[in-house]
């Protein structure tokens, strides 16, 4: 590996995009709310579709190609309000107790397809524009201009992508034992209440950002 990246780069890469990554912010929140509403297993096929959002946005920037979306906004904004609108509706959904991720004791998951759970993931990575910026600003200066730029990146991203599933996780259990401590039929609106509060939190920073 020592021909391939800096080793004392890569140590300080690490902890650097670890706690940047744990730290709050709309596809942490996203894996929050899913785990409360859906569980941690069903909450996996969103965690894919961010991680493949997160690797493009990784490798873009590394490669300096992200700079080119950056100068036309109007993508951000496209997938900015469709994710953010999309979030609110199933927030307000929720608040209803309606919907196919209103919380159920017999079947609450089995609505949902896989397939959304994942497009939800991949959008919200993708449409959020300070992802963007953060990666710019990160990934380069972690780069060894002395060596060959395919193996760094390839690299990185990977790490970056381990990182980024562990905090997931994370969230995702947290959300998923605040579901169980809730797990009766007193509390299964205020949980979808919860759930739907979050949603709407989410779509709407999506759409101010």
């Amino acid at each position: 590996m020592l021909d391939y990246i800096s080793i004392s780069l890569l140590i300080v890469f690490i902890p650097t995009f670890f706690l940047v990554s744990i730290t709050p912010g709309m596809c942490m929140f996203l894996a929050l709310s899913m785990g409360i509403g859906i569980g941690l297993k069903r909450t996996m096929y969103m965690m894919v579709g961010e991680l493949v959002g997160v690797g493009i946005i990784a490798t873009l920037s590394a490669t300096g190609i992200a700079t080119v979306m950056l100068k036309y906004p109007y993508i951000f904004t496209v997938f900015k309000y469709i994710g953010g609108s999309y979030l609110i509706y199933l927030g307000v959904l929720l608040w209803l107790s309606k919907g196919k991720m209103s919380f159920k004791l017999e079947s609450y998951d089995s609505k949902i397809s896989n397939k959304n759970l994942a497009i939800q993931g991949f959008i919200t990575a993708i449409a959020n524009p300070k992802g963007w910026a953060f990666f710019i600003s990160l990934l380069p200066p972690f780069i060894d201009t002395k060596l060959a730029l395919a193996p760094q990146v390839s690299i990185l991203v990977a790490l970056a992508l381990i990182i980024e599933f562990i905090c997931l996780v994370i969230y995702a259990s947290g959300g998923h034992i605040l579901q169980k401590l809730l797990q009766n039929k007193s509390n299964i609106r205020l949980l979808d209440k919860i759930t739907g509060s979050l949603m709407i939190g989410i779509g709407v920073w999506l759409a101010v950002l």
